[in-house]
């Protein structure tokens, strides 16, 4: 896959099959959309092509900066290097780019500088200044200026239509499970590792401190999960707490990971963690040995989740 920043640098007199959208998560829902888009390239002997925009539409239309997303941009273009997509062109989304009529979206991003020769499009897609156009528009310029359309229709999982805001919800409801259904595959942050008060230490739970950068980024409803935890392309189980650590009157949002069978100094480094299981929620603990208490039954509890989980996937 390669990546292109901006369309006004992609390659010209490359015949493409194009589809359109933020894709935040790359859900089952955008994977329809690609298993589709992959089909019709090969069929036809075309490019398959993605044209995303970053930063998100809403942060410059609206002005929202108080959207989360699933993936930061970097994630996202290393969840799709993993699929057969041909190009990923990520468009600068500013207001002189939001300002396009749909009309002239088709003519000069899609037809002009695309070559599009086939539009794949979800059933609810949207486009162009105030996201004026629909389907049956890109239907009328699929006439005009030459191009084939197709629309795929919502794919739903226990009747429910699958989108990125359901599945951020699942997320800020600690419904984790749901979410990973939605994915296909753990939710997960990348962060670095930082120094933090060291409590856990002192206790038996030596923590990793985790610090993402990427202020935009969703980050689960607080509490604790079953994770797993990738350093150096090596894997390890372990658990994690999101939230402000009441025992101790904490003021600040953390994010904490024990991390099971570990024992390296690995300040300053990057980590990644997936999210496995929702067990509880934060509380606050009259004293720090009934803290203590409950972080060994927290422990218990997903050494027993995990030793389930390893026998699904062996039979």
């Amino acid at each position: 896959m390669e990546v292109i920043h901006n369309y006004h640098n992609f390659p010209e007199n490359i015949a493409t099959v194009v589809t359109i959208g933020t894709f935040d998560g790359v859900h089952v829902g955008h994977r329809k959309i690609l298993d589709q888009l992959f089909k019709e390239a090969k069929a036809k002997g075309l490019k398959s092509v993605l044209l995303t925009f970053f930063p998100h539409p809403r942060m410059v239309v609206q002005s929202d900066n108080s959207i989360k997303l699933i993936n930061t941009i970097d994630e996202r273009i290393d969840i799709l290097s993993k699929t057969d997509l041909d190009y990923l062109v990520i468009q600068p989304f500013d207001r002189d780019f939001s300002n396009l009529s749909a009309f002239d979206f088709v003519r000069d991003v899609l037809v002009t500088r695309l070559n599009v020769k086939e539009l794949v499009v979800g059933y609810d897609h949207r486009f162009g200044k105030n996201r004026e156009g629909d389907f049956e528009q890109l239907k009328e310029y699929s006439h005009t200026f030459d191009f084939k359309i197709k629309e795929i229709k919502a794919q739903d999982i226990n009747n429910t239509a699958v989108s990125s805001t359901k599945v951020r919800n699942a997320l800020n409801t600690g419904e984790i499970e749901i979410a990973n259904q939605y994915l296909t595959t753990p939710f997960f942050i990348n962060g670095i590792v930082v120094k933090g008060q060291q409590l856990g230490a002192t206790i038996g739970y030596p923590t990793a401190n985790i610090e993402i950068s990427e202020v935009y980024k969703l980050t689960p409803k607080n509490g604790v999960y079953v994770i797993l935890a990738t350093h150096k392309e090596q894997n390890y189980y372990g658990m994690l707490n999101i939230g402000n650590r009441p025992t101790v009157n904490g003021k600040d949002k953390t994010i904490e990971a024990h991390i099971f069978d570990f024992d390296f100094n690995i300040y300053g480094e990057d980590i990644k963690i997936e999210f496995l299981y929702y067990l509880r929620e934060e509380e606050k603990f009259y004293s720090i040995e009934a803290l203590k208490e409950q972080l060994a039954v927290d422990k218990k509890n997903s050494l027993n989740y995990i030793q389930n989980l390893t026998q699904n996937k062996a039979s």
